[in-house]
């Protein structure tokens, strides 16, 4: 069990209480001028008050389809928020918030407000079920759920399998279509005060929950402190993205990711810039809406690059700057074809949750054809073999990374898998080149990443497992030219003669079993591709052998 630090501002040390151990801590750097942060800290502030004092009050820090918010506006809705929370839900610091909803304006108040408060962001995707839900709720014990009333039917399932969250509210709620406005977010702020003092939190207080899922499909909880989350605006957009007050950011990642909620909100008001927040984006719709609110900053995964890319010529972009990839390998090709259909050299990334946001990267002239960049200023990174020592220049091996900001789990045996003598190893495999630029080869885990989005094969095994049909099977990540990867899995079903009808896979029962994971887990962990197997691939002693299937 951790010790509880004697300056944390939190009453509830459940977080405190459920880190590693100090020595299981990565090793932090904090080599530059601008990481040299105070001892008390609340990161809301630095967002907010501290930008409005800088003069940036009037300046539209978020906007969207329908509103748009100054500084100001942004930071009288927080404070309401903030006690809301406080006030009508009687949360106290360092209390544990669910937070449910797509890219909006009250989305990310309500992330700020949390902070504001003393309390503990844990952001989940718009997509997960109750079920995955009811998981993070157990694990980070959370009491407390503000949730987009759009997505509120599963959020009511997830209670029912977690009674743990006590008390939920809704935002984004119409007043003049709900008969309990007066209960929601929205109609309780309402009668608030625009003034909120922020809780005085060290700068070691956690403040974010990140979970991400391992190769076994349970999820991880990655701890962040307020000084981590500053950290991150003042490395990559700093030295690399070179963001400026005017710039105007624009993506597709969901908030509930750390790359979406940095580039897409933490970035912008970090540097008095824009946040557009849009929810429900296609590739088209995208492009329009870089041309609609003249964006110069995009972030997106590569796939939504390549769906891009037929469509760039109908569009005129002339706002458009900067273009960051991340959340999956970002394939040579798909670099050269941007930019001869935009003109723009695509900056590359690579992130983790465990570390928060990007740490390895390159824009402009620095950019190389296949490699996803450098160290950026603030961090380390090398390329370790099979006996845990620095790899010579183009050998493959472990991607090894540490700076201000690592892996803290939350109670989870993991860490001891994450953290190496100091180093992050984030899983992925690399080899370095002679000039420094770190090349990406493959994951050296069984995660598969889809289109950005992490799928452990275990995880949809366990629904197929549960489907009647299905005796056995084995999921797994295939390389496609679209997605990065597709989710495949192997099937062996009780009935083998159902597997076919004549010479045809029987693609009634495919898509059959494709819709059962879909009604269980998050939409995007379903297999775009399943194929029958009498048998699978086994060791001798009982293990499948996954390599086999990716040969396929």
């Amino acid at each position: 069990m951790a010790v509880r630090f004697p300056s944390s501002a939190h009453v509830d040390t459940f977080a405190f209480d459920h880190l590693p151990p100090v020595e299981q801590w990565p090793e932090l750097m904090f080599t530059l001028p601008e990481l040299q942060y105070p001892a008390r800290l609340n990161c809301a502030n630095a967002f907010l008050d501290e930008m409005v004092a800088r003069g940036f009050a009037d300046k539209v820090a978020i906007r969207s389809a329908n509103a748009q918010w100054t500084y100001a506006e942004l930071t009288h809705k927080v404070n309401q928020i903030a006690q809301v929370l406080v006030q009508d839900m009687g949360l106290v610091p360092g209390n544990r918030v669910l937070l449910r909803g797509a890219n909006n304006p009250m989305m990310a108040a309500c992330i700020l407000a949390v902070w504001k408060a003393g309390l503990i962001a844990v952001p989940t995707m718009p997509l997960l079920r109750a079920k995955e839900l009811s998981v993070i709720i157990n694990k980070a014990q959370i009491s407390a759920a503000l949730c987009s009333s759009a997505l509120f039917e599963e959020m009511k399932l997830a209670q029912e399998m977690a009674p743990v969250l006590k008390q939920m509210k809704c935002f984004n709620v119409d007043a003049n279509a709900a008969e309990d406005f007066g209960h929601s977010v929205d109609g309780l702020m309402q009668s608030k005060s625009a003034q909120y003092t922020a809780v005085d939190t060290d700068a070691e207080d956690v403040c974010l929950i990140s979970f991400t899922s391992g190769t076994t499909g349970m999820p991880k909880g990655t701890m962040h402190f307020h000084r981590d989350v500053l950290a991150i605006c003042d490395c990559f957009p700093r030295s690399t993205l070179k963001a400026q007050e005017n710039d105007v950011f624009i993506g597709t990642p969901p908030l509930a990711f750390t790359f979406g909620l940095g580039g897409l909100l933490l970035f912008p008001l970090r540097f008095g810039a824009t946040a557009v927040l849009l929810e429900k984006l296609t590739p088209e719709n995208l492009l329009k809406a870089i041309d609609e609110f003249q964006a110069t900053t995009c972030f997106t995964a590569p796939t939504f690059y390549r769906q891009m890319l037929p469509l760039v010529k109908n569009f005129s972009l002339k706002s458009l700057q900067k273009t960051v990839s991340a959340g999956e390998a970002l394939p040579a090709a798909t670099r050269e074809a941007w930019q001869a259909a935009t003109g723009l050299i695509m900056i590359d990334g690579i992130g983790a949750t465990e570390m928060l946001h990007i740490f390895i990267s390159a824009a402009g002239a620095e950019a190389r054809a296949g490699a996803t960049g450098k160290a950026i200023p603030g961090y380390q990174a090398c390329v370790l073999d099979e006996e845990g020592k620095p790899a010579p220049v183009g050998v493959i091996g472990r991607l090894a990374v540490k700076g201000p900001t690592g892996c803290r789990y939350l109670a989870d045996e993991r860490q001891k898998n994450y953290v190496f003598q100091g180093w992050n190893l984030t899983g992925d495999a690399y080899e370095m080149d002679a000039e420094g630029y770190f090349h990406y080869r493959a994951r050296t885990d069984d995660m598969i990443i889809t289109a950005g989005y992490n799928v452990a094969g275990p995880e949809v095994e366990e629904v197929l497992l549960k489907h009647p049909e299905v005796a056995e099977c084995a999921v797994v990540g295939l390389p496609d030219e679209e997605r990065g990867q597709i989710v495949k899995a192997f099937v062996v079903l009780r009935d083998s003669s159902k597997a076919h009808l004549g010479d045809q896979p029987n693609h009634a029962l495919i898509k059959e079993l494709q819709d059962f994971v879909k009604n269980a887990v998050a939409p995007y962990k379903y297999p775009r591709a399943i194929e029958f197997r009498e048998a699978l691939p086994r060791t001798e002693t009982g293990k499948v052998q996954r390599f086999k299937l990716k040969q396929v």
